[in-house]
């Protein structure tokens, strides 16, 4: 059954079907929202956030983009919203931690890993959001403007300033031809 029809059955009422579609976009609202807030906790709230307002909102999608794109949308405006109240930075969790003896040669690979992260955390949010969505769910150029809600040069705007950012911070990888 394509995605369309679960969609109508959703927006009849049918509960299996709603669900079904929740759970079809729960690991990329997830994806997005963790890379956004920078923490598992806050990304699980916004995820479930965004999961219960699709839920409730399920009548009111118009078809007019995809389901995900949509959903996206939802996830990246519960993760904006968050940052105005708060107002405040979110640290990266340190996954592997360098001074473990343990850690070997996987250090190398993680700080490059960590780095980006923080690279991409330290981003403004629209920049942020705008790079999460083009490489960590490869949505077209016109799927970003639609899920972040602005015009499509607005974001090829937002995706060149944080690809020069990332690039400028980042350029001791490239240099040393360290990055896998």
């Amino acid at each position: 059954m394509v995605e369309a029809e679960w969609v109508q059955k959703a927006q009849a009422g049918d509960r299996e079907a709603c669900i079904r579609l929740l759970r079809e976009v729960e690991t990329a609202v997830y994806r997005t929202a963790y890379y956004l807030m920078g923490n598992e906790h806050d990304a699980l709230d916004a995820t479930q956030e965004a999961l219960l307002r699709i839920y409730n909102r399920i009548s009111s999608y118009k078809g007019q983009s995809r389901f995900e794109t949509w959903a996206q949308r939802i996830v990246t405006n519960i993760c904006i919203d968050h940052f105005r109240r708060k107002k405040r930075e979110v640290p990266y969790p340190e996954e592997i931690h360098p001074a473990d003896p343990k850690a070997g040669p996987a250090v190398e690979r993680a700080g490059v890993v960590m780095d980006l992260r923080e690279a991409i955390r330290r981003l403004p949010p629209p920049q942020r959001t705008a790079i999460v969505l083009r490489y960590m769910h490869d949505f077209s150029y016109e799927e970003i403007a639609e899920a972040m809600e602005l015009p499509l040069n607005t974001v090829k705007s937002h995706l060149f300033r944080a690809r020069k950012k990332l690039q400028e911070w980042l350029s001791e990888y490239q240099e040393g031809g360290v990055v896998p």
